[in-house]
């Protein structure tokens, strides 16, 4: 059984605080030329990690999908897993 806490009047619920779920340092210039910290920030499946699990801001995150596209289009970078059939 799931016991409910009653809040007071007024008051709103706490958010759990965020927390990372990896620990990657990102240089301060994101760089397409820097294969080994984008590879940290792929899935095995080939896909980009999201925000919320590697703690990056929106606007390095938007950087950094730019980044990975451009090393997948050079072939540096997977596009998929061959473990798909």
């Amino acid at each position: 059984m799931e016991k409910k806490v009653r809040m007071k009047k007024g008051m709103k619920p706490r958010r759990a605080p965020r927390i990372m779920k990896i620990q990657v340092d990102l240089p301060p210039e994101i760089n397409y030329k820097d294969v080994a910290t984008m590879r940290k920030l792929v899935s095995d499946r080939g896909k980009v990690l999201s925000r919320r699990y590697t703690g990056i801001v929106a606007k390095k995150q938007r950087l950094l999908n730019e980044a990975i596209k451009r090393l997948r289009f050079l072939g540096l970078l997977p596009v998929g897993s061959a473990k798909r059939k």
